[in-house]
């Protein structure tokens, strides 16, 4: 018990106290979500496959906290008295049906978005071999995200954190990690490039794209820190990998609502802004009461066509300019 830590019927309470706090969130998160994927758009210019990745995300992480609480109440109320060992032990069971399902749960939830920031980056980068690394490591997940619950619903109490078990668990932790800090680095880098070659050509300072890598950033480092500490968990032999493995699906539902809603906010404050720009500048050339013509580059736009599909990353070349735009697919979506 001195390796495991924290007993695991109190480690299950825990987790589940947490996992509903942070699903409760979520559901706030998702409402934002869906507002600003819709919000002042007409049917045809909403992006269909992030509106249906928000939705998958929340029936994943419902899914597995419906799971956990079953879990709670057959080892905590139905078989408290009759399973030999009690809680502990009932908990400490990893064959049982709802700790099998709610990892395969789990997985999904991963492999979705984990998928997403590879969606974005291919977008991004419009290049296949850019994407090999990355594409290999989800495949790599997928393998032992499926193998972990599996190898589990056949192993012994004792076997948590020793034998094959372990060397599964460790695998995923270790290549959803590595997943995600390659293909953040990858799509941040991407964006900086961009934004920095634009700025010095229409010899403005100001970033156009910085709040979009701030965001990008920010979801990248929670998503990695939750991960890490679960690797860190599971290493040392504490249950409290267990904890951190019931947070992980809401953590996974967060990041991705939170750059949607950030990203939205943004754009809409960005808009705000050159409308005044604008309205200033009408009202100057209206006072001088001057007939002239002036040409303003607004956009400059670096584009890719492949198979008869347009990825683009657009900036305003001013503050006149149309809002910046990260385009990462051809339906119309701009997160």
């Amino acid at each position: 018990m001195s390796l495991a830590g924290i007993p695991m019927d109190k480690a299950e309470l825990l987790s589940v106290i947490l996992e509903a706090l942070l699903y409760g969130f979520s559901l706030l998160m998702f409402g934002g979500t869906i507002w600003t994927l819709l919000s002042q758009r007409s049917s045809h210019q909403v992006n269909r496959r992030m509106f249906t990745v928000a939705c998958a995300l929340l029936l994943c992480s419902t899914a597995h906290i419906v799971i956990d609480i079953i879990r709670i109440m057959e080892g905590l109320i139905l078989y408290r008295d009759t399973y030999p060992g009690g809680p502990v032990a009932y908990f400490s069971d990893l064959s049982q049906w709802t700790f099998v399902a709610k990892n395969y749960v789990f997985t999904a939830q991963t492999l979705i978005g984990d998928g997403v920031v590879l969606y974005r980056c291919y977008v991004v980068w419009q290049s296949k071999l850019v994407m090999i690394l990355p594409m290999l490591l989800w495949c790599a997940t997928v393998a032992t995200g499926i193998g972990s619950p599996y190898t589990a619903s056949r192993v012994i109490q004792s076997e948590v954190f020793s034998g094959s078990l372990s060397q599964w668990i460790t695998s995923f932790w270790a290549t959803a990690l590595a997943t995600n800090l390659l293909t953040t680095f990858l799509l941040v880098c991407r964006i900086w490039y961009v934004d920095r070659k634009v700025t010095r050509l229409r010899g403005n300072r100001q970033s156009q794209l910085q709040p979009i890598l701030h965001i990008l950033v920010d979801a990248g480092a929670i998503y990695s820190l939750t991960l890490l500490v679960a690797l860190v968990c599971f290493v040392s032999r504490s249950n409290g990998q267990f904890v951190v493995l019931d947070m992980v699906t809401p953590i996974i539902s967060i990041t991705f609502y939170t750059v949607i809603i950030r990203v939205g906010l943004a754009t809409r404050v960005m808009q705000t802004t050159d409308i005044a720009f604008t309205n200033m500048s009408m009202d100057t050339s209206l006072s001088t009461r001057k007939r002239t013509m002036q040409v303003h580059i607004t956009t400059l736009t670096e584009s890719k066509v492949e198979h008869g599909q347009r990825s683009s990353i657009t900036v305003p070349s001013s503050s006149k300019g149309s809002p910046n735009e990260i385009e990462l697919d051809n339906g119309g979506g701009e997160v």
